[in-house]
Protein backbone atom coordinates (compact mmCIF):
# COMPACT_ATOMS: atom_id res chain seq x y z
CA UNK A 1 0.00 0.00 0.00
CA UNK A 2 3.51 3.57 -0.54
CA UNK A 3 2.06 3.68 1.70
CA UNK A 4 2.79 7.41 3.43
CA UNK A 5 5.08 9.80 1.80
CA UNK A 6 7.66 9.64 4.73
CA UNK A 7 9.66 12.08 2.82
CA UNK A 8 8.94 15.58 4.00
CA UNK A 9 9.12 17.52 7.80
CA UNK A 10 10.49 20.29 9.24
CA UNK A 11 13.36 21.63 6.48
CA UNK A 12 11.97 19.62 4.31
CA UNK A 13 12.43 19.45 0.47
CA UNK A 14 10.06 21.91 -1.09
CA UNK A 15 7.54 20.55 -3.30
CA UNK A 16 8.60 22.04 -6.16
CA UNK A 17 12.33 20.90 -5.19
CA UNK A 18 11.32 17.55 -5.07
CA UNK A 19 12.86 14.88 -6.81
CA UNK A 20 10.78 13.18 -9.40
CA UNK A 21 12.07 9.29 -9.61
CA UNK A 22 10.40 8.77 -5.76
CA UNK A 23 7.04 10.52 -6.32
CA UNK A 24 6.89 8.93 -9.72
CA UNK A 25 7.47 5.70 -8.35
CA UNK A 26 4.54 6.05 -5.24
CA UNK A 27 1.82 7.52 -7.68
CA UNK A 28 1.58 4.07 -9.72
CA UNK A 29 2.30 2.31 -6.84
CA UNK A 30 -0.93 3.18 -5.89
CA UNK A 31 -2.55 1.80 -9.01
CA UNK A 32 -0.70 -1.51 -8.00
CA UNK A 33 -2.41 -1.79 -4.46
CA UNK A 34 -5.79 -1.01 -6.24
CA UNK A 35 -5.08 -3.70 -8.54
CA UNK A 36 -3.92 -6.16 -5.37
CA UNK A 37 -6.68 -5.41 -2.76
CA UNK A 38 -10.08 -4.78 -5.04
CA UNK A 39 -10.11 -8.49 -6.11
CA UNK A 40 -10.39 -9.92 -1.95
CA UNK A 41 -13.81 -8.75 -1.47
CA UNK A 42 -15.25 -10.62 -3.92
CA UNK A 43 -17.73 -12.71 -2.34
CA UNK A 44 -17.30 -16.31 -3.57
CA UNK A 45 -14.52 -19.43 -2.14
CA UNK A 46 -11.01 -18.26 -2.46
CA UNK A 47 -8.53 -19.99 -4.40
CA UNK A 48 -4.31 -19.36 -4.52
CA UNK A 49 -4.01 -16.33 -2.91
CA UNK A 50 -7.65 -14.53 -3.19
CA UNK A 51 -8.79 -15.30 -6.22
CA UNK A 52 -12.54 -16.37 -6.82
CA UNK A 53 -12.58 -20.03 -8.59
CA UNK A 54 -13.91 -20.14 -12.00
CA UNK A 55 -15.21 -16.92 -14.70
CA UNK A 56 -14.89 -16.46 -17.76
CA UNK A 57 -11.79 -15.36 -20.40
CA UNK A 58 -11.66 -12.08 -19.63
CA UNK A 59 -11.85 -13.07 -15.90
CA UNK A 60 -9.20 -15.52 -16.10
CA UNK A 61 -7.06 -13.18 -18.62
CA UNK A 62 -7.28 -10.42 -16.56
CA UNK A 63 -6.85 -12.83 -13.38
CA UNK A 64 -3.26 -13.46 -15.48
CA UNK A 65 -2.22 -9.97 -15.78
CA UNK A 66 -2.69 -9.12 -12.11
CA UNK A 67 -1.12 -11.94 -10.35
CA UNK A 68 1.94 -12.11 -12.96
CA UNK A 69 2.91 -8.32 -12.58
CA UNK A 70 1.10 -7.11 -9.59
CA UNK A 71 0.46 -9.50 -6.81
CA UNK A 72 3.03 -9.79 -4.44
CA UNK A 73 4.83 -7.03 -6.14
CA UNK A 74 3.40 -4.03 -5.41
CA UNK A 75 3.95 -4.42 -1.85
CA UNK A 76 7.70 -4.92 -1.75
CA UNK A 77 7.78 -1.96 -3.77
CA UNK A 78 5.99 0.11 -1.15
CA UNK A 79 8.12 -1.29 1.14
CA UNK A 80 11.41 -0.21 -0.42
CA UNK A 81 9.52 2.94 -0.63
CA UNK A 82 9.04 3.57 2.63
CA UNK A 83 12.79 2.47 3.60
CA UNK A 84 13.67 5.19 1.09
CA UNK A 85 11.64 7.44 2.85
CA UNK A 86 12.78 7.14 5.77
CA UNK A 87 16.55 7.49 4.67
CA UNK A 88 15.54 10.55 3.87
CA UNK A 89 14.11 12.12 6.70
CA UNK A 90 17.38 11.32 8.30
CA UNK A 91 19.39 12.61 5.82
CA UNK A 92 17.54 15.84 5.78
CA UNK A 93 17.86 16.14 9.63
CA UNK A 94 21.14 15.33 10.04
CA UNK A 95 22.21 18.06 7.36
CA UNK A 96 20.75 20.43 9.55
CA UNK A 97 22.21 18.87 12.54
CA UNK A 98 19.09 18.36 14.53
CA UNK A 99 18.99 15.89 16.90
CA UNK A 100 17.07 13.26 18.43
CA UNK A 101 16.31 11.61 15.00
CA UNK A 102 15.48 8.27 16.45
CA UNK A 103 12.67 9.89 18.76
CA UNK A 104 11.34 11.63 15.70
CA UNK A 105 10.98 8.55 13.80
CA UNK A 106 9.14 6.72 16.52
CA UNK A 107 6.64 9.48 17.03
CA UNK A 108 6.46 9.13 13.12
CA UNK A 109 5.67 5.42 13.59
CA UNK A 110 3.29 5.54 16.63
CA UNK A 111 1.26 7.74 14.34
CA UNK A 112 1.26 5.40 11.95
CA UNK A 113 -0.12 2.28 14.04
CA UNK A 114 -3.11 4.75 14.68
CA UNK A 115 -3.72 5.42 11.72
CA UNK A 116 -3.87 2.15 10.32
CA UNK A 117 -5.57 0.72 13.21
CA UNK A 118 -8.26 3.10 12.98
CA UNK A 119 -8.55 2.64 9.28
CA UNK A 120 -8.65 -1.13 9.45
CA UNK A 121 -11.45 -1.21 12.39
CA UNK A 122 -13.52 1.26 10.19
CA UNK A 123 -12.68 0.86 6.66
CA UNK A 124 -10.04 -2.39 5.74
CA UNK A 125 -9.17 -5.00 7.72
CA UNK A 126 -6.51 -5.42 5.59
CA UNK A 127 -4.65 -2.33 6.42
CA UNK A 128 -1.06 -2.24 6.64
CA UNK A 129 -0.31 1.15 7.82
CA UNK A 130 0.28 -0.27 11.66
CA UNK A 131 2.56 -2.74 10.47
CA UNK A 132 4.43 -0.59 8.68
CA UNK A 133 4.53 1.72 12.02
CA UNK A 134 5.55 -1.26 14.07
CA UNK A 135 8.52 -1.93 11.40
CA UNK A 136 9.05 1.68 11.64
CA UNK A 137 9.72 1.33 15.25
CA UNK A 138 11.74 -1.04 15.31
CA UNK A 139 13.71 -0.24 12.30
CA UNK A 140 14.49 2.98 13.70
CA UNK A 141 17.54 1.45 15.17
CA UNK A 142 18.72 0.20 11.73
CA UNK A 143 18.94 3.69 10.49
CA UNK A 144 22.59 4.27 11.72
CA UNK A 145 23.64 0.78 10.82
CA UNK A 146 26.60 -0.02 8.28
CA UNK A 147 25.40 -1.27 5.12
CA UNK A 148 26.97 -4.10 4.84
CA UNK A 149 24.48 -5.02 8.04
CA UNK A 150 21.46 -3.78 6.24
CA UNK A 151 22.23 -5.94 3.49
CA UNK A 152 22.87 -8.77 5.51
CA UNK A 153 19.44 -8.22 7.53
CA UNK A 154 18.12 -7.92 4.12
CA UNK A 155 19.65 -11.30 2.44
CA UNK A 156 18.39 -12.76 6.49
CA UNK A 157 14.62 -11.59 5.61
CA UNK A 158 13.98 -12.95 2.06
CA UNK A 159 15.04 -15.97 3.18
CA UNK A 160 12.73 -15.93 5.98
CA UNK A 161 9.53 -14.86 3.83
CA UNK A 162 10.92 -16.88 0.69
CA UNK A 163 10.06 -20.20 2.87
CA UNK A 164 7.72 -22.74 1.69
CA UNK A 165 4.43 -22.12 3.16
CA UNK A 166 1.56 -24.29 1.72
CA UNK A 167 -0.97 -22.96 3.81
CA UNK A 168 -1.00 -18.88 2.12
CA UNK A 169 -1.29 -20.33 -1.34
CA UNK A 170 -4.08 -23.28 -0.92
CA UNK A 171 -7.35 -23.55 -2.20
CA UNK A 172 -9.78 -22.56 1.18
CA UNK A 173 -12.91 -23.64 -0.26
CA UNK A 174 -14.25 -20.13 1.56
CA UNK A 175 -15.34 -16.91 0.74
CA UNK A 176 -14.36 -13.81 3.19
CA UNK A 177 -14.81 -13.58 6.53
CA UNK A 178 -17.07 -11.21 8.48
CA UNK A 179 -14.06 -8.95 9.66
CA UNK A 180 -14.23 -8.35 5.23
CA UNK A 181 -17.53 -8.22 4.78
CA UNK A 182 -19.60 -7.29 7.92
CA UNK A 183 -23.32 -7.64 8.02
CA UNK A 184 -23.21 -4.30 10.04
CA UNK A 185 -20.78 -1.99 11.77
CA UNK A 186 -21.01 -3.08 15.05
CA UNK A 187 -19.93 -6.78 13.49
CA UNK A 188 -17.34 -5.08 11.70
CA UNK A 189 -15.65 -3.41 14.30
CA UNK A 190 -15.66 -6.90 16.97
CA UNK A 191 -14.33 -9.11 14.35
CA UNK A 192 -11.43 -6.67 12.89
CA UNK A 193 -10.47 -6.01 16.56
CA UNK A 194 -8.62 -9.45 17.35
CA UNK A 195 -7.46 -9.97 13.49
CA UNK A 196 -5.49 -6.38 13.37
CA UNK A 197 -2.96 -7.08 15.99
CA UNK A 198 -2.20 -10.44 13.92
CA UNK A 199 -1.11 -8.12 10.92
CA UNK A 200 0.40 -5.54 12.55
CA UNK A 201 2.99 -7.58 14.37
CA UNK A 202 3.56 -10.22 12.28
CA UNK A 203 3.33 -8.52 9.09
CA UNK A 204 6.42 -6.35 9.60
CA UNK A 205 8.18 -9.57 9.33
CA UNK A 206 7.62 -10.03 5.66
CA UNK A 207 8.23 -6.01 4.82
CA UNK A 208 11.35 -5.79 6.61
CA UNK A 209 13.59 -7.17 3.26
CA UNK A 210 12.48 -4.58 1.16
CA UNK A 211 12.34 -1.72 3.80
CA UNK A 212 16.22 -2.45 4.56
CA UNK A 213 16.69 -1.93 0.99
CA UNK A 214 15.20 1.40 1.00
CA UNK A 215 17.25 2.51 3.65
CA UNK A 216 20.27 1.19 1.95
CA UNK A 217 18.87 3.07 -1.88
CA UNK A 218 17.94 5.56 -0.06
CA UNK A 219 21.38 6.73 1.84
CA UNK A 220 23.37 6.74 -1.57
CA UNK A 221 19.72 8.82 -3.19
CA UNK A 222 19.27 6.23 -6.24
CA UNK A 223 15.91 7.25 -6.98
CA UNK A 224 16.75 10.72 -6.59
CA UNK A 225 19.88 10.93 -8.86
CA UNK A 226 19.19 8.04 -11.64
CA UNK A 227 22.06 9.83 -13.54
CA UNK A 228 24.75 8.51 -11.43
CA UNK A 229 23.58 4.66 -11.10
CA UNK A 230 22.15 4.18 -14.62
CA UNK A 231 24.37 1.14 -15.18
CA UNK A 232 22.90 -0.23 -11.95
CA UNK A 233 19.49 0.45 -12.15
CA UNK A 234 19.03 -0.93 -15.82
CA UNK A 235 20.48 -4.17 -14.27
CA UNK A 236 17.85 -4.32 -11.64
CA UNK A 237 14.97 -3.35 -13.80
CA UNK A 238 15.52 -6.08 -16.60
CA UNK A 239 17.27 -8.83 -13.78
CA UNK A 240 14.17 -7.80 -11.28
CA UNK A 241 11.03 -7.79 -13.71
CA UNK A 242 12.19 -10.62 -15.70
CA UNK A 243 12.57 -12.67 -12.70
CA UNK A 244 9.45 -12.00 -11.36
CA UNK A 245 6.99 -12.27 -13.98
CA UNK A 246 8.68 -15.89 -14.89
CA UNK A 247 8.67 -16.85 -10.89
CA UNK A 248 4.87 -15.48 -10.60
CA UNK A 249 3.69 -18.50 -13.81
CA UNK A 250 3.67 -21.42 -11.56
CA UNK A 251 0.74 -19.48 -9.98
CA UNK A 252 -0.99 -17.43 -13.09
CA UNK A 253 -1.00 -19.93 -15.85
CA UNK A 254 -3.00 -22.32 -12.74
CA UNK A 255 -5.44 -19.43 -12.40
CA UNK A 256 -5.55 -18.44 -16.00
CA UNK A 257 -7.08 -22.32 -16.59
CA UNK A 258 -3.79 -22.92 -18.56
CA UNK A 259 -1.99 -25.60 -16.12
CA UNK A 260 -3.19 -28.19 -13.35
CA UNK A 261 -3.53 -27.55 -9.93
CA UNK A 262 0.14 -28.22 -8.07
CA UNK A 263 -0.08 -31.58 -6.00
CA UNK A 264 -0.49 -31.01 -1.91
CA UNK A 265 3.72 -30.27 -1.68
CA UNK A 266 3.52 -28.05 -5.02
CA UNK A 267 2.08 -25.76 -3.26
CA UNK A 268 4.79 -24.41 -0.84
CA UNK A 269 7.12 -24.42 -3.57
CA UNK A 270 4.90 -22.61 -5.64
CA UNK A 271 4.31 -19.72 -2.74
CA UNK A 272 8.38 -19.60 -2.18
CA UNK A 273 9.22 -18.48 -5.38
CA UNK A 274 6.36 -16.17 -5.75
CA UNK A 275 7.43 -14.63 -2.71
CA UNK A 276 10.73 -14.57 -3.52
CA UNK A 277 10.61 -13.25 -7.45
CA UNK A 278 8.22 -10.68 -5.85
CA UNK A 279 10.87 -8.75 -4.16
CA UNK A 280 12.85 -8.59 -7.19
CA UNK A 281 10.08 -7.48 -9.17
CA UNK A 282 9.16 -4.29 -6.54
CA UNK A 283 12.92 -3.23 -7.06
CA UNK A 284 12.92 -3.66 -10.80
CA UNK A 285 10.00 -1.22 -10.81
CA UNK A 286 11.68 1.08 -8.83
CA UNK A 287 15.03 0.81 -10.54
CA UNK A 288 12.60 1.01 -14.37
CA UNK A 289 10.80 4.04 -12.84
CA UNK A 290 14.06 5.80 -11.45
CA UNK A 291 15.43 5.28 -15.17
CA UNK A 292 11.97 6.97 -17.07
CA UNK A 293 11.91 9.77 -14.73
CA UNK A 294 15.55 10.68 -15.94
CA UNK A 295 13.71 11.00 -19.14
CA UNK A 296 11.33 12.32 -18.67
CA UNK A 297 12.48 15.30 -15.87
CA UNK A 298 13.58 17.74 -18.01
CA UNK A 299 10.49 18.31 -19.89
CA UNK A 300 7.63 16.12 -17.79
CA UNK A 301 3.68 16.48 -19.56
CA UNK A 302 1.16 17.39 -17.27
CA UNK A 303 0.40 13.35 -16.90
CA UNK A 304 3.84 12.91 -15.22
CA UNK A 305 3.24 15.71 -13.18
CA UNK A 306 0.25 14.85 -12.18
CA UNK A 307 1.16 11.12 -11.48
CA UNK A 308 4.03 12.66 -9.26
CA UNK A 309 1.39 14.93 -7.43
CA UNK A 310 -0.05 11.32 -6.58
CA UNK A 311 2.79 9.66 -4.95
CA UNK A 312 3.29 13.28 -2.84
CA UNK A 313 0.02 12.52 -1.40
CA UNK A 314 -0.07 8.83 -1.50
CA UNK A 315 -1.03 8.25 2.35
CA UNK A 316 -4.37 10.69 1.45
CA UNK A 317 -5.24 8.82 -1.29
CA UNK A 318 -3.97 4.96 -0.34
CA UNK A 319 -6.93 5.62 2.56
CA UNK A 320 -9.12 6.75 -0.11
CA UNK A 321 -9.17 3.61 -1.89
CA UNK A 322 -9.99 1.91 1.41
CA UNK A 323 -13.23 4.44 1.26
CA UNK A 324 -14.46 3.31 -2.20
CA UNK A 325 -14.22 -0.60 -1.45
CA UNK A 326 -16.44 -0.06 1.93
CA UNK A 327 -19.07 1.80 -0.27
CA UNK A 328 -18.95 -0.74 -2.65
CA UNK A 329 -18.68 -4.07 -1.51
CA UNK A 330 -19.93 -3.63 2.21
CA UNK A 331 -23.48 -5.49 2.88
CA UNK A 332 -25.30 -2.66 4.20
CA UNK A 333 -24.08 0.07 1.61
CA UNK A 334 -24.16 -0.97 -2.23
CA UNK A 335 -23.33 -4.98 -1.66
CA UNK A 336 -21.56 -5.47 -5.09
CA UNK A 337 -19.40 -8.53 -3.77
CA UNK A 338 -21.56 -11.22 -4.95
CA UNK A 339 -22.00 -9.30 -8.30
CA UNK A 340 -18.75 -8.32 -9.05
CA UNK A 341 -16.34 -10.01 -11.03
CA UNK A 342 -12.27 -10.03 -10.63
CA UNK A 343 -12.28 -7.64 -14.25
CA UNK A 344 -15.16 -5.71 -12.67
CA UNK A 345 -13.14 -4.81 -9.42
CA UNK A 346 -10.08 -4.50 -11.48
CA UNK A 347 -12.07 -1.30 -13.72
CA UNK A 348 -13.15 -0.07 -10.41
CA UNK A 349 -9.79 -0.20 -8.90
CA UNK A 350 -8.18 1.38 -12.28
CA UNK A 351 -11.01 4.17 -12.48
CA UNK A 352 -10.42 4.85 -8.26
CA UNK A 353 -7.01 5.07 -9.27
CA UNK A 354 -7.45 7.43 -12.03
CA UNK A 355 -9.78 9.69 -10.00
CA UNK A 356 -6.96 9.89 -7.67
CA UNK A 357 -4.53 11.01 -10.10
CA UNK A 358 -6.73 13.91 -11.44
CA UNK A 359 -7.42 14.97 -8.00
CA UNK A 360 -4.34 15.34 -6.89
CA UNK A 361 -3.23 17.11 -9.90
CA UNK A 362 -6.15 19.96 -8.15
CA UNK A 363 -4.30 19.77 -5.27
CA UNK A 364 -1.25 20.63 -6.71
CA UNK A 365 -2.29 23.24 -8.72
CA UNK A 366 -4.08 24.70 -5.72
CA UNK A 367 -0.77 24.52 -3.74
CA UNK A 368 -2.29 22.16 -1.37
CA UNK A 369 -0.64 18.49 0.20
CA UNK A 370 -2.81 15.72 0.69
CA UNK A 371 -5.01 16.23 4.35
CA UNK A 372 -3.25 13.12 5.96
CA UNK A 373 0.04 14.19 4.58
CA UNK A 374 -0.23 17.15 7.14
CA UNK A 375 -1.57 15.09 9.73
CA UNK A 376 1.09 12.79 10.09
CA UNK A 377 3.43 15.66 9.42
CA UNK A 378 2.10 17.63 12.42
CA UNK A 379 1.96 14.36 14.53
CA UNK A 380 5.62 13.70 13.65
CA UNK A 381 7.05 17.29 14.13
CA UNK A 382 4.09 19.61 15.97
CA UNK A 383 1.85 22.35 14.99
CA UNK A 384 4.38 25.16 15.20
CA UNK A 385 6.87 23.58 13.00
CA UNK A 386 4.49 22.26 10.29
CA UNK A 387 3.11 26.06 9.76
CA UNK A 388 6.54 27.18 9.02
CA UNK A 389 7.28 24.28 7.11
CA UNK A 390 4.23 24.21 4.90
CA UNK A 391 4.50 28.30 4.10
CA UNK A 392 8.12 27.83 2.68
CA UNK A 393 7.28 24.94 0.80
CA UNK A 394 4.35 26.64 -1.07
CA UNK A 395 6.03 29.92 -1.08
CA UNK A 396 8.99 28.12 -2.77
CA UNK A 397 6.94 26.33 -5.53
CA UNK A 398 7.51 26.52 -9.10
CA UNK A 399 5.05 26.65 -12.09
CA UNK A 400 6.22 22.78 -12.81
CA UNK A 401 5.59 21.32 -9.39
CA UNK A 402 2.43 22.90 -9.19
CA UNK A 403 1.25 21.53 -12.19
Amino acid sequence: MHGPDTSTGPGATAIGERALGPDLTRGLMLWFIALANSHYFLDAPRFLGGYPLGGGPVDRAVTWVISSFVDGRAFPLFGLLFGYGVAQVVRRQHQRGRKGVRRLLWRRAAALIVIGFCHALLLYVGDILAAYGVLLALGAWAVWWRDRWLLAWAALFFVLTALPDAAALTDSSVGPSAAELPPDPWTAIVERLPVQPYIMLLGPIGFACPFLLGLWAGRRRILEQPEAHRRMLGVVAVVGIAASVLGAQPVSLVLAGAVPLPGEGGFGLVRALHAATGVLGGAGYAAALALLSLRVAGSPGRGVRALAATGQRSLTFYLAQSVVWTVAFTPFLLDLADRATVATTALLATATWVATVVLSDALARAGRRGPFEVLLRRATYGRHRLAVTTCVSIGKQTPSSSM
